[in-house]
């Protein structure tokens, strides 16, 4: 009798175990999300070469950005999409990120527009 009380506890705490390293695997799994309003400040704005540099970013990422503007969202793995947005300097633009690198990817676009796509003004 005694055996058995300690074969069902036993697996009671090995199933417990499993549970929990499941939730584990599914919280590392679950999409994560970030937003942020950023300001272009190039002299050029998002132009040909700052769409390359944007979109070889975001492409870099586990995560799917999207980009707004004045009513019209594109996709950040797009150029002529980001193109078509005619972000001149000065212009506000709405970025989103969405997946497990959510956070990482705001982080780097944001860095990106920041330091004007690497572009001396």
């Amino acid at each position: 009798m005694g055996s058995d009380t300690m074969t069902y506890v036993s697996e009671d705490a090995a199933g417990a175990g499993t549970q929990a390293m499941d939730r584990a695997d599914q919280l590392d799994e679950t999409p994560m999300s970030a937003a942020r309003t950023l300001t272009i400040v190039n002299r050029k704005g998002l132009h040909a070469r700052a769409s390359a540099k944007f979109v070889q970013l975001a492409e870099s990422f586990d995560a799917e950005i999207t980009i707004a503007r004045d009513g019209m969202t594109v996709g950040g793995q797009s150029i002529m999409g980001l193109m078509m947005l005619a972000a001149g300097q000065g212009t506000t633009i709405d970025v989103s990120a969405e997946g497990r690198e959510a956070e990482a990817a705001m982080q780097a676009i944001a860095d990106l527009v920041a330091n004007r796509f690497g572009e001396e003004c």
